[in-house]
């Protein structure tokens, strides 16, 4: 069921919520949260899409926040509201409000979407592209619990990682990070098997690939080894290799589906670790909604060695990042520290 709102108010949007469940026959609410998504218009579809598979997992009212920039002066100083409320099959398994702001009224969405939010209830706001700076001071973002940006959307995303780092917030999480969760939760169980000591790490993947960048602090911030980035041509990430006194571990994913995992006196095995869509990204990120301490600390622990130059690669397969810890340090690999951290509490994405 679809309900049209033009030149409306939230008043009004919610007077059609309930008499759209009214009608459809469905007056109880059973959902779990609220998720605001701001975007512009183009991509609009793929987001809104994104959530409603998410939805499946996690009953929610999902706010589409669209900020119209009018090219008509006289049309910039004129308030509008429209709106376009969903539910049932429409809607998928919760509520879909789709805002589309015009005029002065784009500089105060945050006093369209208070009165629409779900009482009680957590609020997840998700920018899928044109994050603000700082997400928690963001009029918007200071509703929510959690706060959801995507810098590998960004023109520059190495250095949009460091602008996260610097304003980083309890609640603040980023796509790329989700991303790396299937590779962190399979380095993790490899360690497990294995009784040795960890000396270096080289992280291969795409050049300004913020996930790789994301995984090679990680992997230095928990090990305490020197990490060295790699570039290869994609897709994504494409393998990680960690020397052990006991013999080389190496995560290698070509194709970007399957992956092969070796360990010195192990048979090789074939592993899955495709690239996740959206969706799948999304619903993970909505199962934990506590601050996520583990992303706060490889996110920091990186910053100060993203802008550094370019070392030359001594074998010659392209250029490395040194991302080292301090010269001398060789940690045993805390396994289950970093398989605890994320496997069962975390959630999804796809890069």
């Amino acid at each position: 069921m679809k309900t049209d709102l033009t030149d409306t108010t939230a008043s009004k949007i919610n007077k059609a919520l309930v008499l759209g469940r009214r009608a459809i026959g469905t007056p109880a609410i059973g959902m779990v949260l609220t998720l605001v998504i701001v975007t512009d218009e183009e991509n609009a579809y793929d987001a809104l899409k994104a959530a409603s598979d998410a939805a499946h997992e996690h009953p929610s009212r999902t706010l589409l926040v669209i900020k119209r920039v009018s090219r008509s002066p006289r049309d910039r100083t004129r308030s509008r509201l429209d709106a376009e409320v969903r539910l049932g099959a429409d809607a998928g398994t919760g509520e879909t409000i789709v805002l589309r702001l015009y005029g002065d009224v784009v500089d105060h969405a945050q006093s369209v979407v208070l009165p629409l939010l779900l009482p009680d209830a957590p609020v997840v706001v998700w920018w899928p592209v044109n994050a603000p700076l700082d997400p928690a001071k963001d009029p918007l973002g200071a509703l929510a619990q959690r706060r959801v940006t995507d810098t590998y959307a960004c023109e520059e995303p190495i250095r949009e990682l460091v602008a996260r780092a610097d304003a980083y917030a309890p609640g603040d999480t980023d796509l790329s990070w989700t991303r790396i969760t299937p590779w962190r939760s399979m380095l993790a169980a490899a360690l497990d098997q294995v009784d040795c000591e960890v000396q270096s790490v080289e992280v291969e993947g795409e050049e300004f690939n913020p996930s790789c960048e994301l995984l090679a602090m990680w992997l230095a911030d928990r090990l305490d080894v020197p990490v060295k980035r790699t570039v290869s041509t994609g897709p994504g990430l494409t393998a990680v290799r960690m020397d052990t006194d006991c013999g080389p571990v190496v995560l290698d994913r070509a194709d970007g589906s399957l992956a092969n995992l070796s360990i010195q006196g192990q048979p090789a095995r074939a592993v899955a670790l495709k690239r996740r869509e959206t969706a799948e990204l999304i619903a993970e990120e909505l199962r934990r909604l506590d601050p996520d301490d583990t992303y706060a600390s490889a996110l920091r622990y990186g910053v100060d060695r993203l802008n550094t130059p370019a070392e030359e690669d001594p074998a010659g397969d392209g250029d490395a990042r040194a991302v080292a810890a301090p010269a001398g340090k060789v940690a045993k690999a805390p396994a289950k520290d970093a398989a605890r951290e994320k496997t069962p509490v975390r959630k999804a994405a796809a890069k």
